[in-house]
Parts: structure tokens; sequence; C-alpha cells
């Protein structure tokens, strides 16, 4: 896995994956997502709040390190969020 990688954890996504079926808490997560586009994920910082901002409505506690590992994943996979091949691409890597 991909994201293993970069020291995030198998445990850390199942539990997030856990978390994401519930409708109340998914719905809280694409109103923090909503409108974001390839250069916000592209924005070191802005990345670092979106996860922040994420990481709190999915009730996790991160640590700098963590923090850090998931800001450099994110910018690593130059994400367009309207290209669906990379949106493909990500749902593969987290089935």
């Amino acid at each position: 896995m991909a994201y293993q990688n970069y020291g995030i954890g198998q445990e850390f996504v199942q539990r997030v994956k856990l978390k994401m079926k519930n409708p109340v808490v998914k719905e809280r997560v694409k109103m923090v997502l909503a409108d974001i586009t390839k250069h916000d994920l592209q924005d070191r910082a802005r990345v670092r709040k979106l996860a922040g901002q994420t990481a709190k409505v999915l009730d996790e506690k991160l640590t700098e390190q963590q923090m850090s590992q998931i800001v450099q994943f994110i910018l690593d996979q130059k994400i367009d969020p309207n290209n669906t091949f990379h949106l493909i691409k990500l749902w593969g890597m987290f089935r």
C-alpha cells in the first residue's frame, strides 16, 4: 500500500474507514472537503488545515509526525479532485 510507505499505519486507515461508514460523519467530512481544487491540494498549509479539520470531525488525535506524514502523502499524490482517474486510483488504494 502506498500510504504505508509514508508511515501511515494500516490500523489508522481501517479506523478512519470505519468511522466514514457513519453517514453523519461522512457528510461532515464532505462539507470540510467541499469545493477543494487541485491547487488547494498542492498547498502544504491548506492541506495541513484540511487534514486537521478532517481529523477533528473524525475525532482522531494526530501527532505532529502523523500530520506531517499525511500531508506529505497528499502532496505527493498530486490529486486533482475533478479528475475521475485520480479519484478511482485513490479509492483503489483504500478499499
